[in-house]
């Protein structure tokens, strides 16, 4: 890489897991707000979300209105909003003037229109590239990276999508100046919302040497 990757752990949903993997050297923590998640949130106070400064609070919607998206981010105080659905552009220019990152995540496969990211680019922060699924994410599945080579914006983007600790490695080594970070989730998991603290901050120590090596 010739830049340093930041990692964003998602899907966290249990306080005292939030608290341990929040001791982490991470940028960002996704929480998900979409019901249909197995790994949702909603139960969770602000207080249970409390984070260290240096890492960014990212709330995860699927198809929500612009108002539920605002009230969330007042209630939880987040930085960032990664909108997982079909939203659109005039739905992410609202949120994105409101004050926060915005994050489109797009779904892929070997037929994706990359043309569909171009009414995005100017009202968004940050594309996010995960597998193609109905389930909106969390599947554990990488998608084919050289697929990626179709991508010809200059918007940065989080990689998205079965990063686990035999493959992270191989997602670094691209020299694509435009991956700014790995999101990481299900790979990392004794159940759906509950992380392993100790897998995740080897690999996180791991991510973080092999960057300052190479």
């Amino acid at each position: 890489m010739n830049h340093p990757v930041k990692i964003k752990i998602c899907g966290m949903k249990e306080p005292e897991n939030i608290r341990e993997t929040g001791l982490l050297n991470i940028d960002y923590m996704g929480f998900i707000f979409y019901e249909g998640s197995k790994r949702c949130m909603a139960e969770l106070s602000a207080s249970d979300i409390e984070l260290p400064d240096r890492i960014q609070r990212v709330g995860v919607f699927v198809n929500a209105s612009a108002e539920t998206i605002k009230n969330k981010i007042r209630t939880y105080g987040l930085h960032a909003v990664q909108l997982h659905g079909t939203e659109s552009p005039q739905l992410c220019e609202e949120i994105k003037a409101s004050g926060v990152l915005v994050i489109k995540a797009f779904g892929i496969d070997s037929n994706f229109d990359w043309k569909t990211l171009n009414e995005y680019t100017e009202v968004t922060d940050y594309f996010l590239f995960d597998t193609k699924s109905d389930q909106h994410g969390g599947t554990g599945k990488t998608f084919d990276w050289s697929i990626l080579q179709n991508y010809t914006l200059q918007k940065p983007y989080f990689l998205s999508g079965g990063l686990g600790p035999d493959n992270i490695s191989n997602a670094l080594v691209t020299t694509d100046k435009r991956l700014y970070a790995i999101d990481l989730n299900s790979k990392f998991e004794s159940e759906p919302g509950l992380k392993k603290t100790e897998l995740l901050k080897q690999v996180v120590k791991t991510i973080k040497n092999e960057q300052i090596s190479s």
